[in-house]
């Protein structure tokens, strides 16, 4: 039994009618562990509540229909919310309902948009050929080209999701989508935004990186996009919720791509979508199979959800798709293929299966989707022969291993240029599922610190010590530092220390330390804080303690997939398959209320 000594018991406090306090109690429990809304007749169990709010007295429903605190959905404006057997508190109704009422928007105003970009992109036939590779030796080509799929469905629909696990070219086919776009419309202006500043600089400096052959105007178009966090896009008014953009001061892009959609919570994502413009169109990329956002809501994981088979389409789109086929290439599968759309969201959700970083067979990809899929007998496989290249299983937790690990550090300590130590920092990152005790963040940054302080690499003697790696923890847009941007403490040319860090072009700019807010030492992060980010190696440090609610298959999915080449996972047995058994079940109303898009029509 719990005790009434908490913040969900206080806030229940405040209201006035005594028998509803249990239901507040759980909503207030439940929204700090990231769920939307709760279902309370699947939740009244008191090893949930505290004395004294360990009973319900009456029928639920018939509580909640009484209720001056509870409103329906076209209702009075009450602190809850009752909508289809889920309590809301009334702002996060809200934002939900937002959410569903701009994706309608989109999904109206597209239809009449269709014919004539249909029309412009037959236009283009020819360059999208090129773009997809689609020639004579097509028909070596096993499976049907999914980019292309995604690509020519992004520039009809006005709102578009991209979901496919890492290395499947979701940022090449946004590289693509712009061709064809600045093909088009030369002029069209685009905003490229992303959660943090990482996965902004990292979606920049992958669009930067693209192997697809542009003419010089495409270039120089290419060259003008500056990825921006989702804050900076929206204009936040300093550090409160409020932004300069919304459905009263829409944002003024032919195109908004959002990057990293995943790590993007409710509140957010309602704001994003009340602010991209009646003719502005919408694509979010992002893995679905990822961890959800640290705040509540999983959105992008729900929206995905709604589609019971991925990359659906009508036989209308899949004529218009396979026109830019040429003979010899793989056609979508026919059981794709439908007359009528399932769903609203059909054909707005394109997954890319193919991953081009990861073989599906070894390493990290067979690693991976063994975990997402909670398949038993390979992830047995990995822990009793562990004699992958790219995986290495230490069920004993070595300190050797680990001190062989940290010594990759030095290599960043020891490069005078700091722009390349920035690079050889970000080689290599341990991930942590947990902050507190001795596996968690702050124990494993000490314990590296102090070991490369050991071997006389390290001079910890103050709190902003030359070398010392840090991460930035609040949003800071006046200096254009958000939360999880990286930095090295080093001297400048006069000796004094600043932070340096590494914008979107590739710049360095440096800070006196005391200006930029919170930081923390990053040897070693959250698989959290990691998304959005890569790196060469990864050692995933997962706590011995099976039982753990936050130890799921996102979880670990998340952190793995962060590794490019090879992964050191430190986990017993037990710890590895209870997180692969365990999923991430957030409540909303999302995929229950999506039908209330086509009723509405």
């Amino acid at each position: 039994m719990q005790t009434i000594n908490d913040v969900h018991a206080q806030f229940a406090g405040f209201f006035p009618e005594v028998e509803l306090r249990p239901l507040i109690y759980l909503l207030s429990k439940k929204l700090s562990e990231g769920h939307v809304c709760i279902d309370p007749m699947a939740l009244l169990d008191s090893s949930e509540l505290p004395e004294p709010l360990d009973q319900v007295v009456g029928d639920v429903a018939q509580l909640l229909g009484d209720s001056q605190l509870v409103s329906t959905a076209c209702g009075p404006k009450r602190p809850m919310v009752w909508h289809r057997e889920r309590l809301y508190l009334q702002r996060y109704f809200h934002y939900e309902t937002v959410i569903l009422e701009r994706i309608k928007d989109f999904l109206d105003s597209e239809r009449e948009r269709f014919p004539a970009m249909k029309q412009a992109l037959e236009m283009q036939r020819e360059l999208i050929r090129r773009l997809f590779g689609a020639d004579e030796n097509a028909g070596s080509r096993p499976d049907f080209d999914w980019q292309m799929m995604a690509a020519l469905l992004a520039l009809v629909n006005q709102f578009t999701i991209i979901t496919g696990g890492p290395g499947t070219g979701k940022t090449t086919t946004v590289a693509k989508i712009l061709t064809i776009l600045f093909a088009v419309n030369p002029a069209a202006k685009v905003a490229l935004a992303a959660p943090t500043g990482k996965a902004a600089f990292r979606m920049a400096e992958s669009l930067k990186n693209t192997h697809i052959e542009l003419t010089e105007a495409v270039k120089e178009q290419f060259g003008r996009l500056e990825p921006v966090t989702l804050h900076r896009l929206l204009k936040a008014h300093g550090t409160s919720s409020k932004f300069r953009h919304h459905a009263g001061n829409p944002l003024r892009y032919d195109l908004v791509i959002v990057d990293e959609a995943s790590m993007v919570d409710v509140t957010l994502f309602a704001k994003l979508l009340d602010a991209v413009g009646s003719n502005t169109q919408l694509i979010l990329l992002g893995d679905k199979n990822q961890l959800a956002s640290v705040e509540a809501g999983s959105v992008l994981g729900d929206l995905c959800h709604t589609q019971s088979t991925m990359n659906v389409v009508t036989s209308e789109k899949a004529r218009f798709i396979q026109q830019f086929l040429v003979e010899a290439e793989p056609s979508i599968p026919h059981h794709l293929v439908v007359e009528a759309c399932p769903n609203p969201l059909a054909e707005h959700v394109v997954e890319l299966q193919k991953s081009h970083r990861f073989s599906d067979e070894k390493g990290i990809g067979l690693l991976s989707k063994a975990i997402i899929n909670n398949d038993q007998p390979v992830l047995q496989a990995f822990l009793l022969e562990n004699i992958d290249d790219a995986i290495t299983i230490d069920k004993g937790y070595d300190a050797e291993k680990f001190h062989a690990f940290a010594e990759g550090y030095r290599a960043y300590i020891q490069e005078p240029d700091t722009a390349l130590a920035l690079k050889k920092l970000n080689d290599l990152r341990v991930l942590c599922a947990i902050r507190e005790g001795d596996q968690g963040v702050y124990a494993v940054n000490r314990r590296i610190e102090g070991y490369l302080q050991e071997k006389k690499w390290l001079q910890p003697q103050n709190e902003f010590y030359e070398n010392r790696p840090v991460m930035v923890l609040q949003n800071n847009p006046g200096l254009r530092l958000f939360n999880g941007d990286i930095g090295i403490v080093r001297k400048d040319a006069e000796g004094s220390p600043k932070v340096w860090f590494e914008d979107a072009s590739g710049a360095l700019r440096a800070f006196i330390p005391g200006h930029i807010g919170a930081v923390e030492t990053v040897f070693a992060t959250t698989v959290h804080k990691s998304q959005g980010s890569e790196f060469d190696r990864v050692l995933v440090l997962l706590p011995n303690q099976p039982q753990l609610p936050i130890m799921t298959r996102e979880l670990v999915y998340t952190a793995i997939t962060r590794g490019k080449s090879h992964v050191l996972l430190q986990c017993t047995d037990e710890v590895l398959m209870a997180a692969a058994a365990r999923s991430v079940e957030r409540a909303s109303g999302l995929m229950h209320r999506i039908d209330e898009i086509t009723n509405k029509q």
